[in-house]
């Protein structure tokens, strides 16, 4: 594995993205702890100002916790139209630096630059320049990653957040994972990592101690992959052609309903959002899938395959309903909806005739 070709990778990762475009657009709003979302009894943060995380927010926790930990928290609805401009906007200016552009959400993405197009001799000064573009043309910050791999590369751009940089380099990469708790490390999720711990695996250090076997026996699958990490080896490349497997939306109503007139209307919004992304892309899915969460908690889901992808809107509200629909009657409160198509393909063709395979 140390014979691979050395590459030079950039994590680019933008700093509290949803929340700084909001300061950025609204002076009121800077130096203030924020919350990008919804403060409703069943709201959720989607992404928080630093001056919100020094209190303990952070993205995915319920809004009434969030303003428990934080009184003067000031919500703001998302504007996601703005922040894919913004995203795309900052995209351009990767593409000034290599073709090799893997984007991982609308505010992180590797990049390999080891063709130089620019001619600053090293990752590092290109990683500079690109934080410099990004702030002078759009007015927000960004941290990354320099490294010799993607694993690396995405460890580094934490290690200096925000607006800093830290490079890994080959001499160091296996020393540095050493040091680093596991719970860390991208690709070990919550539940591994406590099994890990059970396991007395805290940090990558004792993760090297384990042979391939032993991790086999207990890892499965991934067993390759923590050997190799734990050696501070990835021979992943940079994918600017990664395949999305799905795309999806889904809210979280302010109280369980039962009546489904606003049910229905919240889906029809749900739809909306997925039929702009698919028709902005030209990628259209075979697979609808419509989702539902109960108020005790339960989730259940309905799917319909189809013969050809869905490319009209009509078509997609149509078949969303008849699967929401065939949960009817509602005997419960319904505290969740969402919409989700995969079986993703690229096309432009005009709509064909839609045949149901399943449902």
């Amino acid at each position: 594995m140390s014979e691979a070709p050395v590459r030079k990778i950039i994590h680019v990762d933008m700093d509290a993205f949803f929340a700084s475009v909001e300061q950025r657009d609204n002076r009121e709003l800077r130096g203030r702890p924020i919350a990008v979302g919804y403060a409703g009894a069943r709201g959720v943060v989607a992404a928080a100002s630093y001056e919100a995380r020094e209190f303990g927010v952070r993205s995915a926790l319920p809004s009434v916790t969030a303003l428990r930990r934080c009184p003067q928290l000031v919500f703001v609805a998302p504007r996601f139209d703005v922040y894919r401009s913004v995203s795309a906007q900052i995209h351009r200016i990767f593409t000034d630096y290599t073709d090799l552009i893997q984007p991982l959400s609308l505010d992180e993405a590797y990049l390999d630059v080891t063709a130089d197009r620019r001619g600053l001799a090293t990752a590092w000064a290109t990683a500079k320049e690109i934080r410099a573009r990004i702030f002078a043309e759009t007015g927000l910050t960004a941290s990354a990653g320099v490294s010799y791999n993607k694993f690396l590369a995405k460890l580094a751009s934490d290690h200096r957040k925000p607006n800093g940089q830290f490079a890994v380099t080959p001499e160091m990469g296996a020393a540095w994972v050493e040091a680093l708790p596991v719970a860390k490390f991208h690709g070990v999720g919550p539940v591994t990592a406590a099994k890990m711990k059970r396991l007395g695996i805290e940090t990558g250090a004792d993760l090297r101690t384990w042979s391939r076997e032993q991790l086999l026996a207990q890892f499965g699958s991934s067993a390759d992959w923590y050997y190799g990490i734990a050696r501070g080896v990835d021979l992943r490349p940079v994918n600017p052609n990664r395949e999305r497997k799905s795309s999806g939306s889904e809210t979280t109503f302010d109280q369980d309903l039962r009546d489904p007139v606003p049910i229905e209307a919240g889906l029809m919004r749900m739809v909306d959002e997925v039929a702009e992304w698919s028709q902005g892309r030209s990628i259209y899915g075979r697979t609808v899938t419509v989702k539902a969460k109960f108020a005790d908690f339960r989730q259940v889901t309905r799917s319909r395959t189809l013969v050809q992808p869905v490319r009209e809107h009509d078509v997609l509200s149509q078949i969303s309903l008849d699967l929401l629909r065939s949960l009817y009657p509602i005997t419960i409160g319904v505290r969740l909806v969402g919409v989700t198509i995969s079986n993703l393909q690229q096309s432009c063709d005009p709509q064909l005739p839609l045949l149901a395979l399943t449902g």
